[in-house]
């Protein structure tokens, strides 16, 4: 063995994820913390950033929803036709409203922040810094389709789709702190039955993956559509989309029925052949009985205003959770090192 192949295998050698070959950072970054030369790590928690605050403008959305605050501010961009901020007379649904548009403000921070840290970060690739490119671009556009709403007079298909929209960005950003974690993927097993097909095995878990995804955006759709039936339209005067609510729930149910098998299956089959996805299975699952709990009890008690609001983050965590066994089934074994 040469001398310098033993110097490059030796015990004390720094780790791929502790070299950092890249010259000191010039310009204005270097005066940022954590921005000159980002580490995975540190990208990481700008994504988990990114997500959570996603998820919290769903919930604080909610808010303003069913407690009849959406024209709390009655125009958009303005709050009202001579002021951006509300005033004494718009009282406490104002506040609301116009509070809940300041956190968008936040959101928008934050995803600068994030698509500056993953641009910066050596160790990027492509498609990540398009995804959290496109992440950035959608924030703005959502305040937009929020503005639209208003000048709608919160029309419940508008407001249906300025839901999806946000949670198409929450999906996007679990895809985002998925693909930026700094710990290696599970290792794929072999086999458990050699008369079938290890490729024959994953292909069977990525397609439960993606119908568990398909059908949780039906199952969110449709809660969007009982939603537009129901009495939170976010304001008295609101229009409701004339459908009966008895009937759009019983279909949203149906979906929700579609959706418990498919996870079921999924969890059996993880546990059936030992795959990587067991746990992501097995969490996905809970968080449906958690969010069929709140639902059925919502539903019976004619519609409280926090049970609203936790049925719509529970709808977030499970698109999280669908997100998460897709990325989980499609994964491989190779670890993701830190190119900083």
């Amino acid at each position: 063995m040469t001398t310098s192949q033993t110097s490059s295998t030796r015990p004390d050698d720094p780790a791929p994820a502790e070299r950092d070959p890249r010259p000191a950072a010039r310009g204005v970054w270097r005066y940022i913390p954590g921005f000159g030369r980002p580490t995975i790590r540190f990208v990481h928690r700008w994504a988990i950033a990114l997500l959570v605050s996603n998820v919290g403008i769903v919930a604080t959305g909610g808010a303003v929803r069913v407690t009849g605050s959406g024209l709390g501010c009655p125009t958009w961009p303005r709050c009202t036709d001579n002021s951006f901020v509300p005033h004494e007379e718009l009282g406490i649904h104002g506040a609301i409203e116009f509070g809940n548009r300041m956190l968008t403000w936040v959101l928008i921070i934050i995803a600068i922040a994030a698509w500056v840290a993953v641009l910066r970060y050596a160790g990027s690739a492509r498609r990540d810094k398009w995804t959290v490119t496109l992440i950035a671009l959608g924030i703005p556009f959502q305040g937009v389709i929020g503005g639209i709403t208003v000048l709608t007079d919160l029309n419940p298909w508008v407001v249906a789709l300025h839901f999806l929209l946000s949670m198409a960005l929450v999906s996007a950003a679990t895809v985002l702190v998925y693909r930026l974690r700094p710990y290696p993927t599970p290792a794929e097993p072999a086999a458990v039955d050699a008369d079938v097909p290890a490729s024959a095995t994953r292909r069977l878990g990525v397609y439960l993956a993606w119908l568990i995804y398909v059908v949780t955006w039906v199952t969110i759709y449709l809660g969007t559509v009982v939603t537009g039936s129901g009495p939170h339209a976010g304001d008295v005067d609101a229009p409701r989309n004339g459908l009966d609510p008895d009937n759009a729930t019983q279909l949203h149910a149906d979906a929700v029925f579609v959706l418990v098998g498919l996870a079921l299956a999924a969890l059996v089959y993880a546990r059936v052949f030992a795959r990587p996805q067991q746990r992501s299975a097995l969490v996905f699952v809970a968080l449906l009985a958690l969010q069929g709990v709140i639902g059925f009890v919502q539903f019976a008690t004619d519609l409280p205003v926090a049970l609203v609001i936790a049925h719509m983050f529970g709808s977030a965590l499970l698109l999280i959770g669908a997100t998460w066994q897709v990325l989980v089934a499609r994964a491989t074994d190779q670890p993701r090192v830190d190119a900083a």
